[in-house]
């Protein structure tokens, strides 16, 4: 997604990706503690800390992050939290709900999504963003047939072959934010070795691609940026016990250099699952209206 402002994009690469935690009474997991580096040229600038809990037919991640180092002379206290919670029917990511709440020193923006076989059902976002002249309308159908950020981090391997090849990039992921539509497509470039704590393994390396469809700024220079940015790319490291593949390193141009996220530790544990919820503190379980 191209963020909005120079300080919109440090919030959210200090978001970055994060959850709630829902649990499935007596299942099997596999549970995810991943820490994530954010570098801008070269600089860290963000820690994204994750816990994922996931198994072949739900997923739920939970995690926090915030800037760090030289960022913080551009956006003082910034931090970030999300949530996402859903199904993976047939090879398919189905989310049920999704929440994301961004801060710093100016302000506190909280948006809250609710979906249903693909499809949005509610939406809240407080404060409302403030709609520009140059908006391209969500179409009638923009809100249907999508994910939303968090679920599409979770991508499903291939349903036969080997889970790093070609077909585990070569797909879109279509995405609705609770205010812009717009895909990302993926195209296999090879594989390669990584180390961090906690794994040791190959990865699938994509290249991606943004493509806006509705709800941005149609004469905002960074959507032109973005839309003809080819230095995007994602590596998936392979969670093979729940046939899931999950972001081990992203990068991606921008028009004040690349930036980085990158796992520093990608530990998978197996844990049967307790019959309590557990909430994110800040977000909670609350739907939207």
């Amino acid at each position: 997604m191209a963020p909005r402002s120079p300080h919109a994009r440090l919030r959210l690469a200090a978001v970055g990706m994060t959850a709630a935690l829902v649990w499935t009474v007596g299942a099997r997991a596999d549970v995810l503690h991943a820490t994530y580096r954010v570098s801008l040229i070269g600089l860290p600038i963000g820690a994204v800390n994750l816990y994922a809990d996931l198994t072949p037919t739900s997923y739920s991640i939970a995690g926090d992050a915030k800037v760090t180092g030289i960022a913080k002379l551009f956006v003082a206290n910034a931090h970030g939290a999300s949530a996402g919670k859903g199904a993976i029917v047939q090879g398919r990511v189905s989310p049920a709900s999704f929440a994301t709440i961004a801060a710093d020193s100016h302000m506190t923006r909280t948006i809250r999504m609710a979906l249903a076989g693909n499809a949005v059902t509610g939406i809240d976002i407080s404060p409302p963003f403030q709609d520009k002249p140059d908006r391209v309308p969500l179409g009638p159908g923009d809100k249907r047939g999508v994910v939303d950020p968090v679920g599409a981090v979770i991508l499903p391997a291939p349903p036969s072959g080997p889970m790093l090849s070609p077909a585990a990039c070569n797909r879109k992921v279509p995405i609705f934010d609770g205010y812009t539509r717009f895909d990302i497509d993926l195209s296999y470039v090879g594989e390669r070795t990584v180390s961090a704590k906690g794994y040791d393994g190959p990865v699938v390396i994509c290249a991606a691609r943004y493509v806006p469809i509705s709800g941005h700024s149609r004469d905002r220079p960074a959507t032109k940026f973005m839309a003809d940015n080819k230095d995007l790319e994602v590596w998936l490291a392979p969670i093979a016990s729940d046939g899931l593949l999950f972001p081990f390193r992203v990068s991606v141009r921008t028009m004040i250099g690349t930036t980085v996220v990158e796992a520093q530790e990608f530990r998978i544990e197996e844990k049967v699952v307790g019959q309590s919820p557990v909430r994110d503190p800040k977000l909670g379980e609350r739907q939207d209206r």
